[in-house]
């Protein structure tokens, strides 16, 4: 229920939100509540990636993307997430997510949302995802066109390409070993 509250009041505040630019970055002011702790008494970890949505969808919504996806009758689609937490959240504490494209290849676009509280960064969540409509897969290259980017991505840093890669050999790994238990020999 927690998230669906700040989910409406995300919505309810985005008429008086300015848009941003696709490569912009976008902030969503929250607090923690009770719902948001762990037994540790501050946010548990697995709740980073669901606020981390919540900064996506006012991204999505203040950057034009949303129009692009109901043009072409795409859903956004997750496909990886990766967290890094350096500083807790406690409980009432006050913190923004600050999201951004960091870029995207031929497949995948890839988000960065940064957790900061009093001026310091607490934990960043980056996500790399798709748009897929019924004739399948948005290319990355025709959905930031229609944002009006250029089809070259910013350079990707050597480290985000060797975790989409990570996740490219994982997926494959798991294919491999679905296939090999359907194969009875």
């Amino acid at each position: 229920m927690n998230l669906w509250f700040r989910l409406l009041l995300m919505l309810f505040r985005r008429p008086w939100r300015k848009p941003t630019a696709p490569l912009g970055t976008t902030v969503v002011r929250m607090r923690v509540w009770p719902l948001d702790l762990d037994l540790n008494r501050h946010v548990t970890n697995g709740r980073y990636f669901t606020l981390a949505d919540v900064g996506r969808m006012d991204y999505v919504l203040r950057s034009g993307a949303y129009k692009v996806a109901l043009r072409n009758r795409a859903v956004p689609i997750v496909g990886d997430v990766w967290g890094k937490f350096r500083r807790e959240l406690k409980l009432f504490e006050a913190f923004e997510v600050h999201t951004r494209m960091l870029g995207w290849d031929e497949k995948w676009t890839f988000m960065e949302h940064r957790f900061i509280s009093r001026g310091r960064v607490v934990g960043v969540v980056i996500m790399r995802g798709l748009f897929r409509s019924a004739k399948g897969t948005l290319a990355p290259t025709e959905f930031v066109r229609e944002l009006g980017l250029a089809e070259q991505s910013p350079a990707l840093p050597d480290w985000l390409a060797a975790w989409s890669q990570s996740c490219d050999d994982l997926s494959l790994g798991l294919r491999l070993e679905e296939g090999a238990r359907a194969d009875p020999r």
